[in-house]
C-alpha cells in the first residue's frame, strides 16, 4: 500500500463529512457574514469546496505562486449557490481521490513549494503538504462554516458523532464534544 492509498480511508471520511456540511449552505444567506473582518457564508463554503482541489495540484506540480509578480493572483471560482457548490466539490473530490490512489511514494516524498509574489512561504514533502495545507486546513475552515451555521440557526451536522442538533444526548459532555 502506498502513502496515498493509506490516506484514502481518512480522505473518504473527511470528504463525506465535508459534503454533509456543504449540503446545509443556505442560498438565502450566501452573502451573510458574522463580522466585517469575516468572509461571507458563500465565500467560506467555496473555499472549503475548492480546497480539496489543491490535492491533485500539489501532486502534479512542484510549486504554486498564488500572487505572482506581474501575473494574476489566485481567485476562487465564481459559484453562486449550493447546487453549483456541491457540483464543484464533487468534481474536486473525484479528481483528488484518483490522484491519491495512484501517486507513488517517491512522488509523495518530493518537496513542494508555496510562494507569494515570488517569496517562499514554505517547502515541504507533498505528503506533509497534503496532510497540513489541504486536509487540516479544509477541516479548520469546515469547522468555521459550522460556527456560521450555529449563528444562523442552521442545524449543525454531526461530523464525528452526533451533534447537539442531531444527537439524542444533550448532557454537558455531549455538548462539549460539539
Amino acid at each position: 500500500m502506498t502513502i496515498g492509498q493509506s490516506m484514502l480511508l481518512e480522505f473518504d471520511q473527511e470528504m463525506q463529512n465535508t459534503r454533509k456540511a456543504l449540503e446545509r449552505c443556505p442560498d438565502e444567506k450566501w452573502n451573510w457574514k458574522p463580522h466585517d473582518k469575516s468572509g461571507t457564508v458563500g465565500w467560506l463554503a467555496i473555499h472549503v469546496a475548492t480546497m480539496v482541489g489543491w490535492l491533485p495540484m500539489t501532486i502534479n506540480t512542484e510549486e504554486l505562486d498564488y500572487a505572482p509578480v506581474g501575473g494574476p493572483a489566485f481567485e476562487l471560482p465564481k459559484i453562486a449557490n449550493r447546487k453549483e457548490l456541491l457540483a464543484e466539490f464533487d468534481k474536486n473530490v473525484a479528481e483528488s481521490r484518483a490522484a491519491l490512489s495512484k501517486v507513488s511514494d517517491a512522488e509523495m516524498m518530493k518537496n513542494w513549494k508555496l510562494l507569494a509574489g515570488g517569496q517562499e512561504i514554505f517547502t515541504m514533502p507533498r505528503a506533509a503538504c497534503i496532510r497540513g495545507m489541504v486536509m487540516n486546513h479544509l477541516i479548520h475552515h469546515r469547522a468555521q462554516l459550522t460556527v456560521y451555521y450555529r449563528l444562523l440557526g442552521i442545524p449543525v451536522p454531526g461530523l464525528y458523532g452526533p451533534s447537539a442538533d442531531e444527537g439524542q444526548d444533550t448532557s454537558a459532555g455531549a455538548a462539549a464534544a460539539n
